[in-house]
């Protein structure tokens, strides 16, 4: 019975307070989830790149200055955007039914944005950290930066 008047007790104490108050409000405010959508459109313009393979899809999602920064098999890459977009082989990837692509989350503040993807691949795990602007009231990716690892064939 006493865990029961604790718990009661802690929701209680928590419905009142403001600061849940607020975020509840915040999470579900018309604002907020414009927002959020106007966030996701780069994100997933960028996921739809890696599934169809097509350059006309990577080519909104990124700020034409942006640039890429990763770690792959313990060597630094960096490159522009374009020369990334330029990558794009135009079809989608042979063993495209085996992939998985996810926005893990998005943090929104103000005119700036940092979301996590990740691209779960059959051979590798990619980690995708983008840093996101709303420049001239458009969201664009700003800057990448990834970290690949190489997941263990099965024995």
């Amino acid at each position: 019975m006493k865990p029961l008047i604790i718990a009661a007790a802690l929701a209680a104490a928590l419905a009142g307070s403001p600061v849940l108050a607020q975020g509840a409000w915040r999470a579900h405010s018309p604002e907020v989830e414009t927002v959020d959508a106007a966030v996701r459109a780069p994100l997933e313009a960028y996921l739809r790149g890696h599934a169809t393979g097509s350059a006309d899809e990577f080519r909104p999602a990124f700020h034409p200055d942006a640039e890429l920064w990763g770690m792959r098999g313990g060597t630094l890459i960096r490159m522009t955007a374009e020369d990334y977009i330029g990558r794009a082989s135009g079809a989608p990837p042979a063993d495209e039914a085996q992939r998985q692509r996810w926005i893990e989350s998005i943090d929104i503040t103000g005119d700036t944005a940092v979301a996590k993807i990740i691209l779960d691949y059959p051979a590798v795990r990619f980690t995708d950290y983008m840093a996101l602007s709303r420049i001239d009231g458009r969201w664009v990716i700003v800057n990448k930066m990834f970290q690949a690892e190489p997941k263990t064939p099965p024995a």
